[in-house]
């Protein structure tokens, strides 16, 4: 049974999640990071019978912490494995997908690569935007995260994964903010694909 996990979320979500984890194991102790810096302090302390559980998180991992881990470190992502990195959510809007999903994976010293444990699509509504996406994905990750929380909170095994790879390119901020800008010479149709996609 693990006896630490950290806990690499941002600062809305810590409190919830760490409630969910200690319903099943009241002793654990859960340490929210949510920068590098918080992470590797939270290293040094000590890894023995330590966890690493990142749920929706833009921080990358050092591969030294996951290479010191005793066992793998946990991700919860919210996009598909046919969309890894960063403004999934635009992405798929932009690209017209009909199908969207949350991943939970392996984390890898390479940004969503890591094996992985469970996908959960769900269609893309009708005329959605970027914000309707992200939250409903939201719920989807929410609720991934409960389900897999006892395990996480009780049982050092690791999950089994390799249920399907990974498929998609590695989407980029920087490409998701070049798609925010407006130019003169765009179409009608392109500023309205755009402005759904990014705002």
């Amino acid at each position: 049974m693990p006896d630490r996990i950290i806990l690499l979320t941002g600062e809305v979500e810590a409190p919830h999640l760490s409630a969910l984890l200690r319903q099943h194991n009241p002793g654990l102790d859960v340490v929210h990071v949510m920068d590098n810096n918080a992470l590797i302090s939270a290293v040094n302390a000590g890894l023995a019978g330590t966890r690493l559980v990142a749920f929706l998180t833009s921080i990358i991992v050092p591969e030294t912490v996951l290479e010191a881990l005793e066992g793998p470190a946990y991700n919860f992502h919210p996009g598909p494995p046919e969309y890894p990195g960063s403004y999934v959510a635009g992405f798929a809007i932009y690209d017209g997908a009909s199908e969207f999903g949350v991943t939970l994976h392996e984390m890898a010293a390479t940004v969503d690569t890591g094996p992985i444990i469970e996908v959960r699509r769900f269609p893309v509504p009708d005329g959605a935007k970027f914000q309707d996406l992200e939250v409903e994905a939201f719920r989807h990750v929410l609720q991934m995260f409960a389900d897999y929380a006892p395990h996480m909170a009780t049982n050092d095994a690791a999950l089994p994964s390799g249920v399907e790879p990974w498929t998609g390119r590695p989407r980029l901020r920087a490409e998701a903010e070049r798609l925010k800008g407006i130019e003169s010479d765009l179409s009608e149709e392109e500023i309205v694909r755009r402005y759904r996609a990014f705002g």
